[in-house]
């Protein structure tokens, strides 16, 4: 029989903590809580954790700077729990490296399907029970509906929307984040075309998109290194210099708008 997968849930607020954590493990998720960096440091030490529920806001060390730790030094899923509104933390939570975020005050039902989506997307099996998932609540990401794709070939490599899933030539999944997820579907629909940083924010952002987000360069960069031969001459998501980006799909509808 499979083990549950083993969350860790970082927040200062105790009945939060604990509420989460219960309902957690009421899906057949293994689940421990921390109030902070410093007991979630003695926790990991203890015993390896699947994936960490983090906080953003809390007192003393953040839930960034305690994300921005996690991802260099353990392999682990972040969630990160997020202020109603606060674009400023979503993206700078993906930018350190969160695998997806939730928005405050918490629908348990929506972390839930949100952790279970990483515990996915990064291949570990025994994620509890499965409920009926609640229907998408919108933010971050929300624009591109991934299972309204087939699976779309991106070089070598082959990406299905529907599982969330980057797939090596050796058949592997490689690990995406949320992001990285939703700026390959913007790209799979939208095949050998200039688009523009700020169409690109509008695809995966939707309405909370940010005109002076400069971060589709970066996640940019990080598909790069997972899809591309050589990702300092990137052959499939090109660069059109001083409009956007393209991805060259061979096959595809060709606008004519593909750079020499």
């Amino acid at each position: 029989m499979t083990a549950a997968a083993s969350i860790l849930v970082v927040d200062d607020e105790a009945d939060l903590r604990e509420t989460v954590a219960d309902y957690l493990r009421l899906h057949g998720l293994e689940t421990r809580a921390a109030d902070g960096g410093a007991a979630m440091r003695r926790m990991l030490a203890a015993a390896p954790v699947d994936l960490v529920v983090l906080d953003v806001r809390m007192p003393g060390e953040d839930g960034l700077s305690l994300a921005r730790e996690l991802r260099s030094t353990r392999d682990v899923g972040i969630v990160m729990a997020t202020a109603v509104g606060d674009i400023v933390d979503r993206v700078v939570g993906l930018e350190v490296g969160a695998d997806d975020y939730v928005a405050k005050p918490l629908d348990l039902r929506e972390l839930l399907a949100r952790v279970r989506a990483v515990l996915r997307r990064r291949g570990r099996c025994g994620a509890g029970r499965i409920d009926p998932a609640p229907p998408d609540s919108g933010g971050l990401g929300s624009a591109p509906r991934a299972g309204t794709l087939p699976t779309v070939r991106f070089g070598r490599h082959e990406f299905d929307p529907a599982a969330s899933e980057l797939r090596c030539p050796e058949g592997r999944a490689i690990r995406l984040t949320r992001s990285e997820c939703d700026l390959l579907g913007a790209f799979a629909r939208n095949p050998n075309r200039v688009l523009s940083r700020d169409e690109l924010l509008g695809l995966v952002h939707g309405d909370e998109a940010d005109s002076f987000d400069r971060s589709i360069d970066m996640r940019i960069a990080r598909i790069r290194r997972k899809i591309e031969v050589d990702p300092a001459r990137p052959a499939v998501i090109r660069t059109a210099r001083g409009a956007g980006y393209i991805f060259a799909c061979p096959g595809a509808a060709d606008t004519g708008l593909l750079p020499d």
